[in-house]
């Protein structure tokens, strides 16, 4: 084989597998994990014990029989890994044992009979550490990928070991051991210590309580896709390439970020997401968009529509080619920087109204209206540059003399060096210096000149 022939397929490999590279990373997408362990945490305190809608019927009674056939359909899900852990069953009320927490089952392929079994053992007796157990249970999911992880937590009662329920569920969901826990009440009414740790449903009666475990179990495997149409200022849904994230608004904490697309129709992608989660959106314009508390049809697609018309700014300086040059973006009005921008190149903002600063000496500030589909261009003159002689290193300050003889400075000048340049707007200035050595205000010294576009100056203070 010759040498050519050796360095053209050598070639050849090389470029094929950089296309496979570029191949391959067209296909990542965020997706949901293949599988999911639910974790049923379930009160067995002795309120559990009343009757409960007619006579020789017991909360417990109820529970146990419904969870049990429910159980027993899952067989089929192969995607699925089931745990039990129950509260308030080994120790007798008298004893208010608030560690009285028990995984009874854990998490293991086709392990229903077992949790099946131990419901009909339990004997419900004691009090209702449900903090506890909730922080207990961070133990109970095995470590690993590849797996989403749930927890339905079954109650007739509130916290009674003195917990704070919502914040060890807050705590426990921003660590990533579980999801947003779906919290079932069985003749609780609206509790609000158990909102705010989940999503609270309250079953009033057996049937009730059937119809909402079993939406529980359903919702959580429900393909639930998003697409995201961002509208222009004639309400199409024509931009896109920015960054758009779900955020969890339990946690506060992104979900899944994908970089807006649309298709040659002019149409968005669809995104899976994950029904257990409530979400807010960010769309990454500038400034952002925040859609808060976003409403979700669980296994359903969602179209989801938000305003976001925008418009281009360019600020540009004559005799400057490079991006070098940096201008301070804010919203009118207000303070806060939303964007550091180069110059001569366009930079895309939601419509709207805008100072701008740039970062030229003196620095000069804009009002900038940015409309939809257009192009606000900020055009500065040519600058010059001016050398600057003191004889000595010193103290001093320069000075943009205005039309009505008023002066604003501009900047202090270097205390290290008695020759030096800067590079200035066109203008009318006065230099104001005092040499470091010399021992009074007095041997201070100014000196005023104008500066035109594209002009070298050389100013020599003391003479």
């Amino acid at each position: 084989m010759t040498a050519r022939l050796t360095f053209i397929l050598t070639t050849t490999l090389l470029l094929c597998a950089a296309v496979s590279g570029v191949l391959a990373q067209n296909k990542v997408q965020q997706k949901l994990p293949e599988k999911t362990r639910i974790l049923f945490l379930i009160d067995a305190s002795g309120s559990m014990m009343e009757e409960w809608q007619r006579p020789n019927q017991t909360r417990w009674t109820v529970a146990k029989s419904i969870m049990s056939k429910l159980v027993d359909s899952l067989k089929q899900n192969s995607s699925l890994e089931l745990a039990l852990r129950v509260y308030g069953h080994k120790s007798p009320q008298e004893q208010k044992n608030c560690k009285d927490t028990w995984l009874e089952v854990p998490f293991k392929a086709r392990n229903h009979a077992l949790i099946i079994n131990k419901l009909q053992e339990i004997k419900p007796k004691g009090v209702t550490p449900i903090t506890y157990s909730l922080e207990q249970s961070a133990n109970d999911f095995p470590a690993g990928p590849g797996y989403r992880n749930i927890v339905i937590l079954v109650t007739d009662g509130i916290e009674s070991c003195g917990g704070d329920l919502c914040a060890m569920s807050q705590a426990m969901q921003k660590k990533g051991v579980f999801l947003r826990p779906y919290i079932i009440g069985l003749g609780l009414q609206s509790e609000k210590t158990l909102e705010c740790a989940g999503k609270y449903v309250n079953a009033d009666t057996p049937g009730k309580f059937y119809e909402i475990l079993n939406e529980a179990i359903e919702s959580s495997f429900a393909k639930t896709t998003v697409s995201v149409s961002l509208l222009d200022a004639s309400g199409r849904p024509t931009e896109s390439n920015v960054n758009v994230t779900f955020i969890n608004r339990q946690t506060g904490l992104p979900m899944f970020d994908f970089v807006h697309y649309l298709d040659r129709q002019g149409r968005p992608d669809t995104v899976q997401i994950d029904p257990v989660v409530e979400y807010d959106i960010v769309v990454n314009t500038v400034p952002q968009i925040i859609k808060r508390d976003v409403k979700i049809n669980i296994g359903k697609h969602n179209d989801l529509v938000i305003p976001a018309a925008q418009g281009n700014l360019v600020v540009q300086q004559e005799g400057r080619r490079d991006n070098s040059l940096q201008s301070i973006v804010r919203e009118r009005g207000k303070t806060g920087t939303i964007n550091v921008q180069g110059s001569n190149l366009p930079f895309r903002y939601l419509t709207g109204a805008y100072d701008v600063e740039v970062m030229t000496l003196p620095r000069r500030t804009f009002e900038a209206d940015i409309q939809p589909n257009k192009t606000r261009t900020i055009l500065l003159p040519t600058p010059g540059v001016v050398n600057f002689n003191t004889i000595s290193p010193g103290y001093g300050s320069l000075y943009e003399m205005k039309p009505d003889g008023s002066q604003e400075w501009v900047c202090n000048l270097n205390d290290l060096k008695s020759q030096f340049a800067l590079t200035l707007l066109p203008g009318e200035y006065k230099v104001v210096f005092r040499v470091r050595q010399t021992t009074g205000s007095k041997y201070t010294a100014f000196k005023k000149f104008k500066l035109n576009p594209g002009q070298t100056l050389i100013i020599n203070v003391f003479n």
